[in-house]
């Protein structure tokens, strides 16, 4: 396996709410690798876009650890932080609120080298805006238009010129093709996996599409209410999920072919609301395979394969190497 570029350490984001303490990321450990492609899935509200934010100090963590090539850099100030954002670059959802609707095609491209202050002449300017937007597929002709008159997959991909305008090592991709059309959604994976290959940089891909991520993922954590479950190979987790909850998200997959269909699944009760959650297991009250130990004492994420993590109190004292 390569070098560990990204290790998050029990990584925690609390929102203080007028109910209680919004757990949004609780406890949360991984690591992503040089040149490899993470996928964070999980139904919406269980703190994926949150994690993924939380690690380049969007929103600034309540604890833990964020080590980017071995440097806690949780422990950096604005300034050695400003630098180091240069590296760390997100891709966000929405391509059309993302973006300032004043600002051309040019200038949106151009803003992270004004406000890292990383050019010499407008030429030199307009010479990495030209190789960018060639990059991610934009024709030249666009580099006057404004996002009004674009589609969202043309959107979108400014977002990721502009993401990839400053050289960085290591992004965020946070659903970034979610909004977009089905066919779009292809073109754009590609993309990123074209880039991915040529410029050698490592994602977080964060997705609630199991079947996206399964596209362009090397390894999948499985996210459920501020907590990883389960995290292994996209093969493992497809083959041989272990953690109930995994095996009701990919039951609900259907079979895109006339007259199979999977066994479906169907979890019973609501989610448990984040604001001071309780003891023990936090898929508890869903889960079929429950039993008393779950409601007392919260699982560890801890190896049961070969790189094969879950968090499950199923296989404690069993050893699957």
């Amino acid at each position: 396996m390569s070098d560990v570029l990204m290790e998050v350490k029990n990584l925690k984001k609390y929102f203080n709410t007028k109910q209680g303490m919004l757990h949004a990321v609780d406890d949360v450990s991984f690591k992503i690798f040089k040149g490899e492609t993470l996928g964070l899935v999980g139904e919406s509200g269980c703190g994926k876009s949150t994690t993924g934010r939380a690690i380049l100090r969007l929103h600034e963590p309540t604890s833990g650890e964020v080590y980017f090539n071995s440097e806690n850099i949780l422990n950096y100030n604005k300034t050695q932080m400003k630098a180091m954002r240069k590296k760390l670059q997100i891709v966000f959802q929405d391509p059309y609120s993302s973006l300032n609707p004043r600002l051309s095609v040019y200038d949106l491209i151009a803003d992270s080298l004004y406000v890292n202050k990383d050019v010499v002449s407008k030429n030199e300017i307009g010479e990495q805006i030209s190789y960018v937007m060639d990059l991610v597929g934009l024709e030249k002709r666009l580099v006057n238009s404004f996002p009004h008159e674009l589609d969202g997959g043309r959107r979108q991909r400014i977002g990721i010129a502009r993401a990839l305008i400053l050289n960085p090592e290591f992004i965020v991709l946070d659903e970034p093709v979610s909004a977009l059309d089905v066919s779009i959604q292809a073109q754009v994976l590609n993309l990123l996996d074209e880039l991915q290959n040529e410029l050698g940089l490592t994602y977080m891909f964060v997705a609630h599409n199991l079947s996206v991520v399964k596209h362009i993922s090397d390894r999948i954590a499985v996210m459920y209410l501020g907590k990883i479950v389960e995290l292994t190979d996209y093969k493992n987790i497809f083959a041989d999920p272990l953690h109930p909850y995994t095996q009701a998200l990919l039951s609900a997959i259907p079979i895109p072919k006339y007259g199979l269909e999977r066994k479906r699944i169907v979890l019973e009760g609501d989610v448990p609301s984040p604001i001071n959650p309780p003891p023990g297991c936090v898929f508890y009250g869903r889960c079929r395979e429950r039993m008393d130990i779950c409601k007392e004492v919260s699982p560890k994420l801890d190896v049961k394969k070969e790189n094969h993590f879950v968090a499950c109190h199923l296989y404690n004292g069993i050893d699957q190497n």
